[in-house]
């Protein structure tokens, strides 16, 4: 009878300490799962408003483009004051796409490139006769900012 009470003693403290080590370790596991899915949660998160931003950017360069091609297309049928405000349009683009960009060599480019079309649309607006290449570097420009 000794015997049997000793070993239902040892069986009893092994399932007990058991039972402890077991409930101790899931509750680290837990924390270290919860933890781990916040991390990537926020992770997920910051790429997708990232990407949004990006997204966002191009296609107001791409809205750009459009208005510098309008811009030119006008030129070419001497319709200077659509041509103007086609430029003016695309400044406005600029301007929010500014906005948006977070780098600061995007948005000293995107700067410079504002300050040529606004010259540009300085001189249609005089009566001056502008080259058609210029409006040429400034499609390309927008392309170079729209690829980066």
């Amino acid at each position: 009878m000794l015997k049997f009470l000793g070993l239902l003693i040892v069986l009893t403290t092994t399932f007990a300490t058991g039972f402890y080590l077991g409930r101790h370790s899931i509750g680290e596991l837990t924390k270290t799962v919860a933890d781990t899915v916040t991390d990537l949660s926020r992770n997920v998160v910051d790429t997708t408003v990232g990407l949004e931003r990006s997204l966002r950017g191009r296609q107001s360069l791409v809205e750009v483009k459009a208005q510098v091609v309008q811009a030119k297309s006008d030129i070419l049928d001497h319709n200077f004051g659509s041509a103007t405000k086609a430029l003016n349009q695309a400044v406005s683009d600029l301007e929010r796409t500014k906005q948006i960009e977070k780098v600061a060599e995007r948005t000293t480019q995107i700067n410079n490139l504002i300050l040529k079309i606004r010259a540009t649309q300085q001189e249609i607006a005089s009566g001056k006769t502008i080259a058609r290449a210029r409006l040429d570097d400034i499609q390309k420009e927008v392309d170079k900012l729209a690829v980066q």
